[in-house]
């Protein structure tokens, strides 16, 4: 068990004089082996210096994570990639020209310099150079390159808000960087660019259908949408259950005439009883439902809100004390491949 630590929390929404200091502060932290979670435009990321292994153990005990899982390494200077890997695809030159900053995490051979710790064993490491002012200011007063997954417990849903953060991790690491909810809410697209043709293996904000057309012919890992788990895992949400409520999560499928109807009668099976129930539905769909929690995804014709929305929307569940959560399924496209990705790991692949 991890041992409760005193944690300095400071809120910076304006990269003002006052927050170069409290930057200055959490970055002598890291500089210090220290933990650290810094908001980015995904989501919350908690970060220590990628260079320092015993740093990198801190981000594992604090998130309770396994460490068959690796960490994605995050830079500010385009020019710090050149010493972290081996060598740099030029399609990945080309990815980096045309989505960073950004998020997309780009997945090459590493360089001695990463840590096994990092990743995983694996002679491969992801590399990503975040679009948010105050991610960047903090790795560039760092001074290192910052490894840093979501700032969660392991398996519960990503931070996209302040007080996410606080809930999983206040007491667990040295530092927490306050600000804005997080602009986009799933964490970044990563693409292998080891293997010809690159293959997503995370879906995100970044599209299938954006990077075909710049790569040309681009692969998607069946572990997307399927209950598929590699032997070795080589990017973060690979892992069958992740992103998880406390409550059980359950995806109904079928027409959206079949959807209704089946969460009706699964609705009806729990009156007069005791128990929690919920519905993730979207603003078309809410007042089809009469019994239980009905909370809104956001509208059918804005994947983007709808895919910001969902992991608050879990959370929200787990505060209500909701016990069963009953999620219609989302007609799968170019625009909501991440979304379902999502949503299908957090409730572990568990249909009706």
């Amino acid at each position: 068990m991890i041992e409760k630590m005193k944690t300095k929390i400071v809120c910076i929404e304006t990269l003002d004089r006052t927050a170069e200091k409290n930057l200055n502060d959490l970055a002598s932290l890291i500089k210090n082996g220290g933990t650290v979670v810094f908001p980015t435009e995904t989501v919350y990321g908690l970060g220590a210096d990628a260079l320092n292994p015993q740093a990198i153990k801190k981000i594992f005990a604090a998130k309770g994570r396994p460490d068959d899982n690796p960490l994605i390494v995050h830079i500010a200077d385009l020019n710090d990639v050149q010493r972290l890997v081996a060598e740099i695809p030029e399609k990945a030159k080309t990815l980096m020209k045309v989505f960073w900053p950004g998020p997309l995490t780009i997945i090459m051979e590493k360089a001695a310099v990463i840590p096994t710790e990092v990743t995983a064993g694996l002679n491969t490491v992801g590399v990503r150079f975040p679009d948010h002012p105050i991610a960047q200011a903090f790795i560039k007063t760092a001074g290192c390159p910052i490894a840093a997954p979501s700032a969660n417990r392991s398996g519960r849903p990503s931070p996209t808000q302040g007080k996410h953060v606080l809930e999983d991790l206040d007491g667990r690491v040295d530092g927490i960087i306050l600000s804005s909810d997080a602009e986009l809410g799933l964490e970044s697209t990563v693409i292998d660019m080891t293997i010809d043709p690159p293959v997503v293996l995370r879906p995100g904000d970044i599209t299938l259908a954006e990077l075909r057309e710049v790569l040309g012919e681009v692969k998607v890992s069946t572990n997307v949408t399927e209950n598929v788990i590699p032997e070795k895992v080589s990017s973060p949400g690979m892992k069958y259950t992740h992103y998880s409520p406390n409550g059980d999560l359950v995806v109904v499928k079928g027409t959206a005439t079949e959807i209704r109807e089946k969460i009706i009668k699964l609705l009806s099976n729990y009156k007069g009883k005791p128990m929690t129930i919920g519905v993730l539905a979207s603003n078309e769909t809410m007042a089809d439902y009469q019994e239980g929690l009905i909370i809104s995804l956001g509208s059918q014709s804005d994947p983007g809100e709808m895919a910001k929305n969902l992991f608050a929307r879990l959370r929200t569940f787990d505060e209500l004390g909701v016990e069963k959560i009953y999620a219609e399924d989302i007609p799968l496209n170019n625009e909501t491949l991440a979304l379902i990705n999502r949503l299908y790991k957090a409730a572990g692949y568990t249909f009706i």
